[in-house]
């Protein structure tokens, strides 16, 4: 059973000091490990002494009891056994005991001298002082085994008053007889170590005592509660003792004698008692590990501040009540209180804590410790003083603790929202939509949970201080800033993953209007997050990040509009290279063909927020324009007479009509078509169905006029398919307009810039 008892214990320190040195780093820690350990086993082995010394006490009484009254029993058989024996031996002898009658009449006679001499020495001289105190000193001297028996007795049975009192009359017989001893012949060692020899016994007891009475000191908070008489007497008998101290040090000045044992400084030992078991206290509540429950430090705090709290309420109510006022025996017990709960913080904060722990402590600490739930509790009042309470932990060691929190919830956030993209980005390939929010919108849980996490540090930090708080938010901002970059990236790269199979991932659409949803989400958390949690707004780190991350946030959006812009204008190709055709000017339904799946994608496009559904409505429309005039500088039909010039213009006047209706139609809400994309179409078109080729020149110049950034080489293409313009005119007309000064309205939004006219250059053009 031992031996399995054994292996069990191996097993189990093994696999505690596994899981103590998990990292290289905690190697470092192994003797501080050690200390704290051995100081548990020592709590432990404390507890339990004390446990099997109160029972071995008891079962010791016990046994000396009933050997004892063995004895007695054997001592009066032998008693009554000799008694017989003398009685049938002295039945012939009762005539012999004359002498022993004439004792008692010489004994009679004696008494009665004595009682004379009283008389006779009953004045006040010190002779008759001297002679009576020997006279006590003699009457006690006689009783020294029987008085120790008896106050053997008291001790067990707990009348700790009336066993101090005898053991007062033995000490004073055997000091008296010391004393005049030592008047006598203070050299004489011989017969002061017979006196001590002879009152070894008492000494004993006094240690019995003592014991007893720190046991009922160790237990005082329970003892006042239950049998606060018990605690009195306790008290009564530590300052009857320092009495007799005071009077001993005294007489110790007048003659140079002080007794074998004096002084006791019982008092002194009091106080060294309770504050032993305080310590002990506050060290025997941490029941479990990190290794056997998470929230060890949190259960370890509160049962430190519970226990602190009944322990001071009772101290206050009921202990001053059994203690002399001087003693001022409250606030020695704070004092005792405060030192004990400062030492083990310090033990706390100087192990390899865990952000959560540092929290559990700095929080405890700091506000808990001085709040209403502990020392700032009204029923301590006035008595405690939380203004006075000096610190639990230094500043410094509060500074390390705030750097080591702040280091390491840094890594904490980078792991958590690395975690959480990765959760996201698995969400982006899902057979089914996203969910969608109360109004509609598609959206994921990334911002929920990402500031769901910032939330929860932040609420975490504010228990401690301000200024962590404020730092704490400027953390999450700044990695708010790192974690959008890999969110952009993110984006990109599933674009590029759905392009090169563009049947994969089944909810493209849903998903990337998604991300386009969560950046306004983003934005709206990050101002929600400020005004709670933010009391001065201009402070310098937190404005440093807030444009970027706007710009960020504008820049992922914009990415994912576009994104969803080439989805449609790769399905619009095929119709797209249609326009400006042979078949288009027979008749073609191409425009139509785009309006229809254009306005498909939009009905998808609802799910997107107003701020972003708005520019990207404004940049489709300005697509779908830029591609319509791109057809015709591609010069993809030349038109060989006036009827097929007006014919195709006025096809691309209607087919810029249809455009327009789509869009206002689109951008329903968001107010009116305000950069008139449409309205160069229609210009174009008029130049190419303009029936006097003179006018050319006139109509060209407005065309350049309202659109400045068109080229030359969008003019030739454009005068190519008009179909009737020689090289001279062309030529012409781009010298002039080349001498005419050309001014751009600072809110004209470019259409031709990004449209490439095919590799045939001016020169080539022109002839």
């Amino acid at each position: 059973m031992m031996e399995e008892t054994d292996r069990e214990a191996v097993a189990t320190a093994v696999q505690r000091v596994a899981g103590m040195l998990q990292r290289p780093d905690q190697l470092d820690k192994v003797e501080q490990y050690r200390r704290r350990e051995a100081r548990k086993k020592a709590s432990v082995e404390a507890r339990l002494k004390a446990a099997i010394q109160s029972q071995l006490d008891g079962v010791r009484t016990g046994l000396s009891q009933l050997h004892n009254a063995l004895n007695d029993v054997k001592d009066i058989q032998q008693s009554l056994a000799d008694v017989s024996k003398d009685w049938r031996q002295s039945i012939n002898t009762i005539e012999n005991l004359k002498d022993v009658k004439d004792a008692v009449v010489q004994h009679s006679q004696l008494a009665a001298a004595v009682e004379n001499l009283k008389n006779i020495f009953s004045g006040n001289s010190p002779w008759t002082l001297q002679k009576s105190v020997a006279l006590q000193n003699i009457n006690a001297t006689f009783k020294v085994p029987e008085i120790v028996r008896e106050t053997q007795d008291l001790i067990e049975q707990g009348e700790f008053l009336q066993a101090h009192r005898k053991l007062m009359d033995l000490e004073c017989s055997r000091d008296g007889l010391m004393y005049e001893q030592y008047r006598m012949d203070s050299k004489n060692t011989h017969d002061m170590t017979l006196i001590k020899l002879y009152f070894g016994d008492m000494e004993k007891l006094s240690e019995e005592l003592g014991k007893q009475l720190w046991m009922v000191l160790q237990r005082s908070l329970v003892t006042v509660r239950r049998d606060p008489t018990l605690l009195v007497s306790v008290v009564r008998i530590i300052e009857r003792e320092e009495k007799i101290d005071r009077r001993m040090l005294d007489r110790k000045k007048q003659t140079g004698f002080i007794p074998s044992g004096r002084p006791k400084k019982w008092k002194e030992k009091m106080f060294n008692i309770l504050d032993r078991t305080v310590t002990t206290r506050i060290e025997g509540t941490q029941a479990d590990t990190r290794e056997s429950d998470k929230m060890w430090l949190v259960r370890h705090l509160e049962i430190i501040r519970k226990y602190v709290l009944d322990d001071l309420l009772v101290a206050k109510n009921l202990m001053v009540q059994c203690f002399p006022p001087h003693y001022d025996i409250f606030k020695k017990l704070l004092t005792m209180y405060h030192q004990a709960l400062s030492t083990r913080m310090q033990e706390l904060a100087s192990e390899d804590l865990e952000a959560n722990e540092i929290v559990s402590l700095l929080t405890w600490v700091l506000n808990t410790y001085t709040s209403a739930e502990m020392m700032g509790n009204l029923e301590l009042a006035p008595e405690v003083d939380i203004n006075t309470l000096q610190p639990l932990i230094s500043q410094n060691v509060v500074s390390d603790l705030l750097d080591t929190y702040m280091s390491t919830l840094t890594s904490n956030i980078i792991a958590w929202l690395r975690k959480a993209l990765e959760t996201d980005k698995k969400d982006w390939i899902k057979e089914t939509e996203p969910e969608a929010d109360q109004d509609g919108f598609y959206q994921t849980t990334l911002p929920a949970i990402v500031f769901q996490m910032f939330e929860q540090n932040l609420q975490v930090a504010a228990q401690i201080s301000e200024d962590l708080k404020t730092k704490v938010l400027l953390l999450c901002l700044q990695q708010m800033n790192s974690f959008l970059s890999r969110y952009k990236d993110e984006a990109q790269l599933y674009k590029e993953e759905h392009l090169r199979n563009r049947q994969h991932p089944h909810c493209y659409v849903q998903y990337m209007i998604a991300v386009i949803n969560n950046c306004q989400t983003f934005k709206e958390s990050i101002v929600s997050l400020k005004r709670k949690y933010l009391k001065n707004e201009t402070d310098e780190g937190v404005s440093v990040c807030q444009p970027s991350m706007d710009l960020m946030l504008d820049t992922i959006a914009k990415d994912g509009c576009s994104s969803l812009l080439d989805e449609v204008f790769l399905d619009l190709e095929p119709h797209l290279s249609d326009l400006l055709t042979k078949k288009w000017l027979m008749g073609s339904n191409a425009v139509d063909t785009i309006c229809v799946t254009v306005e498909d994608y939009f009905n998808d496009f609802a799910k997107i927020k107003k701020p972003y559904k708005k520019k990207m409505t404004f940049e489709a429309h300005r697509r779908v324009v830029v591609e319509y005039i791109r057809a015709i500088m591609q010069k993809r039909i030349s038109f060989k007479n006036a009827e097929e010039r007006k014919e195709g213009g006025e096809r691309m006047i209607k087919e810029a009509e249809q455009f327009r209706f789509l869009f206002r139609k689109l951008a329903s809400g968001f107010g009116e078509d305000s950069y008139g994309h449409c309205d160069c179409i229609v210009a174009l078109a008029e130049v190419i169905k303009l029936t006097d080729p003179s006018l050319l020149y006139l109509e060209i110049s407005t065309l350049v006029s309202k659109y400045p950034d068109i080229r030359d080489d969008h003019i030739v293409a454009l005068l190519t398919v008009r179909g009737d313009t020689s090289r001279e005119m062309k030529q012409t007309i781009i010298e002039t307009l080349e001498q005419g000064p050309t001014q751009i309205n600072p809110n004209y939004v470019p259409i031709f810039k990004d449209i490439i006219v095919p590799s045939l250059n001016v020169t080539k053009l022109l002839k």
